[in-house]
């Protein structure tokens, strides 16, 4: 491997750290949100216009089947539910992020939105089975497509480098990510955590998620297990196995093995 693809680790910290900061109005928004004050949070998201525009989008799409135009923030806020409406908000902060063309990853901007809708759902779906009703762990869940986005911008100038070692190596992508700039999907989805300033248990779920680096903590690690089986579950589609995604997580069946027939019951997996 030559050095001039390899990526340093001060690379990867500096764009994570170009970051832009979550503005004002979102971040006030997601600590109202937190508090389950939906009649403050939505007064505070008025001030954001893009994010306003974001979520009457939302609320209007044929999903939820209104007849008629749904425009007002606090309304929108009711429909959703504190838990929907700090999910969409965290999803609008990975929209600030993404790419208007995706040069490494074969996504578009629909393909990527339907993956953060699908993975926000079934995490809602496995929390709710596991009875866990906690707002930040919830929020666990948008950092993967967020370091996903990380990934393409640090290698899209080395795309034809990296496909060529996936060829020849047979290798998968987050062992490229890992030998590249010493840092995985899931180091950068830390990272991310940290510049949101989120609980550092929320860094240590998506760590565990991996199924390589278990949690001390039984709580944390259960929760990575649960994870790890959704993201290889979402990843082995066929759309995002054409993308490349899929590349990115090894399933480890050990790690797994005690609570796979119950997401597979959850999911409906024949």
């Amino acid at each position: 491997m030559g050095s001039s693809i390899l990526i340093t680790k001060q690379q990867v910290d500096d764009y994570i750290e170009r970051i832009p900061p979550a503005p004002k109005a979102l971040k006030e928004t997601i600590q109202q949100l937190q508090a389950g004050e939906l009649i403050k949070a939505s007064k505070i998201a008025k001030e954001d216009k893009a994010l306003s525009r974001y979520l009457k989008v939302l609320i209007n799409k044929p999903i939820f089947g209104f007849r008629d135009e749904v425009s007002d923030l606090s309304q929108i806020f009711g429909i959703l539910g504190v838990t929907k409406s700090q999910q969409a908000v965290y999803n609008y902060m990975i929209s600030l992020l993404s790419p208007s063309k995706w040069t490494l990853f074969s996504l578009t901007k629909v393909t990527f939105y339907n993956l953060q809708a699908e993975l926000s759902g079934n995490w809602l779906k496995i929390l709710s089975h596991l009875e866990i009703d906690d707002k930040e762990v919830l929020s666990s869940i948008t950092l993967l497509p967020a370091s996903v986005i990380v990934s393409e911008a640090l290698f899209c100038e080395k795309k034809e480098d990296i496909e060529l070692l996936r060829s020849v190596n047979e290798i998968d992508l987050n062992t490229i990510l890992k030998r590249l700039c010493q840092m995985d999907l899931f180091d950068i989805s830390e990272r991310i955590s940290q510049k949101w300033d989120m609980d550092d248990k929320i860094g240590a779920i998506v760590q565990a998620s991996s199924g390589i680096k278990p949690s001390k903590d039984e709580e944390i690690n259960k929760l990575g297990q649960w994870m790890h089986l959704l993201l290889f579950y979402t990843l082995s589609k066929p759309i995002y196995i054409e993308a490349g995604l899929n590349d990115f997580i090894e399933f480890q069946v050990e790690y797994v093995e005690d609570i796979y027939e119950e997401f597979a019951s959850l999911m409906e997996i024949s």
